[in-house]
This record gives structure tokens, C-alpha cells and sequence, in this order.
């Protein structure tokens, strides 16, 4: 019995998508599951680099630098954020030991410009991925996704987008290292 099987997910996951997976939104990518809940799920694309700077985003933040990341395919015109290390806005939501969801966005945007919080500790993202009511579970019964309920904030932040999904899956040991090195297209192999 795969391990995936009958478990269920919660905010804080991951959802790796499977080695076969062509859905070019999802393909290779790893997602954090921020909201699961009998309405549906809410989640952000890791590691899909997006050629959006925060700057061109927003304005009057011309020393902001911070890359854009593609949440997913539902309304790319709304801006989300995730942050590692303590917590520093009331609305956070916490999806892992150092791991945080969201906040006041002003409040965000004014301790980046004063240099009180690090760009390498946070990361933007245009878009989410949603599934509506039921959705998700039958997407895992399909197997469409592999989850993991142990998020290494460290490898989220500091991995290259394209190297993410591969690490992620070497770090749950077992049958998931082999799946690591699956290629993108088996015909090439």
C-alpha cells in the first residue's frame, strides 16, 4: 500500500506532483497546501519563478527586488506571501514551525523597506491554486499528488526553483528518492 493512500492533508503540507504529471501548470511542482477544509483547498507553487520582479508590482518600492513566484493559475491578479522565523503580523497563519502565511501586506512592505525583515526570508507569489469541494481528495485518490507533512522551510528558500521538487522528494527516503530521478520524458532515457 503507497503511503499517500487514506492520508489525509492539512495546511502545512506539501503536494508534490507526481513524475508523470502533464498539467503544465503543476508539472514538477511542489505546492503548499495553506487552507484545507470541507469548502476546498487552498495552495502556492513553490517553486514556478515567475519573470515579475516585486517592483514592477507595486509601487513606490523601487529598492524591492524580491522575485515573483506563480502561485498557480486562479487569479493571477492577486499577490500572496509566505515568510520564515518568528511571527510578525497578527494575521499570519502558521503553517509550519517557522513557517508563516500572510499578513498586512502594508505592515510587510514597510519592515522590507526599513530592512527589519530579510528578502531572503520571504517569498511573493502571483496567483494560488485552488480546488473546489472534494476536489483535491479525488485528485489524491488519482494519485495525481505525493504528500509530505514534513516541510523543510530551509530547502523552500534557499533551493533554485528547478532543483526543489527533486530534494523535496530525496528527502522522504524510501521509494520517493527513486521517483527523484525520474525524467521528464521516459521516451528520452
Amino acid at each position: 500500500m503507497n503511503e499517500n493512500e487514506n492520508k489525509s492533508v492539512a495546511a502545512g503540507n506539501l503536494l508534490i506532483s507526481e513524475p508523470f504529471l502533464q498539467d503544465e501548470n503543476f508539472v514538477r511542482s511542489v505546492v503548499l497546501l495553506c487552507e484545507n477544509n470541507e469548502n476546498g483547498s487552498f495552495g502556492l507553487v513553490l517553486n514556478k519563478l515567475s519573470i515579475l520582479k516585486l517592483k514592477e508590482l507595486i509601487d513606490n518600492i523601487n529598492s524591492l527586488d524580491c522575485d515573483v513566484y506563480v502561485g498557480g493559475p486562479v487569479e493571477q491578479n492577486t499577490l500572496h506571501f509566505i515568510y520564515r522565523g518568528e511571527r510578525r503580523f497578527e494575521a499570519s497563519i502558521q503553517l509550519g514551525v517557522d513557517l508563516w502565511w500572510g499578513g498586512d501586506f502594508d505592515e510587510l512592505l514597510e519592515q522590507l523597506k526599513l530592512g527589519k525583515m530579510e528578502e531572503g526570508n520571504i517569498r511573493f507569489f502571483i496567483g494560488y491554486s485552488g480546488w473546489g469541494a472534494g476536489q483535491l481528495d479525488e485528485e489524491l485518490k488519482d494519485k495525481t499528488w505525493i504528500v509530505c507533512d514534513k516541510i523543510d522551510s530551509e530547502s523552500i528558500f534557499t533551493a533554485s526553483p528547478e532543483e526543489l521538487w527533486r530534494i523535496i522528494l530525496k528527502n522522504m527516503g524510501g521509494e520517493y528518492q527513486q521517483l527523484a530521478n525520474y525524467p521528464i520524458d521516459p521516451r528520452l532515457n
